[in-house]
């Protein structure tokens, strides 16, 4: 896979391994490590999948919960390696709050050009699914088909998990400027 790329983008359907194989690429780096977390534990099921994800990571993390403000959270990480889990969450918690989503990924892009050090990003694929049946689940999926494309035009490198494998679908070349 080669060195370690700025920005890496990791995406995949549900319990694909998207997280772990993120945390893999991370702890491959000299900690500290900085977990930026987007979840909100609005119900005991999610509080749960929250404290089972903390469980697992090492004491040298350290985590910031940004639902919203990705880009404040990764300026706060300083010179340490920082991992986004995960922009799904995060444009819905965007939507749900009536925000211009628009605005905000630009903002995030921005947040992740000025990091000082390497970025991943975590998001689901949510376009191999069915139709939603409902405007709001199509508006969803459209927003996030939109937002995955602009995160791998950015990204390094690109990674789709399926089944627990990583397949890179965008690598930088090595030599390139």
């Amino acid at each position: 896979m080669g060195g370690q790329a700025k920005l890496t983008f990791v995406l995949g359907g549900a319990r694909s391994g998207k997280s772990r194989y993120a945390e893999s690429l991370i702890t491959a780096l000299p900690p500290p490590w900085f977990y930026i977390a987007t979840a909100a534990a609005d119900d005991a099921e999610m509080a749960a999948r929250i404290e089972a994800h903390r469980a697992r990571r090492a004491a040298s993390w350290h985590t910031v919960e940004a639902p919203r403000d990705i880009g404040r959270a990764l300026a706060s990480c300083g010179d340490a390696p920082a991992l986004v889990d995960c922009l799904t969450l995060w444009l819905s918690n965007l939507m749900l709050a009536e925000a211009d989503v628009d605005a905000e990924i630009d903002r995030l892009e921005q947040a992740l050009q000025a990091a000082a050090a390497p970025v991943v990003l975590v998001a689901n694929e949510v376009g191999f699914g069915v139709v939603p049946d409902h405007p709001l689940g199509r508006r969803f999926r459209d927003r996030q088909g939109l937002l995955n494309q602009r995160m791998a035009a950015c990204a390094d490198r690109v990674i789709l998990m399926v089944a627990g494998l990583p397949l890179v679908l965008k690598e930088a070349a090595k030599d390139a400027p």
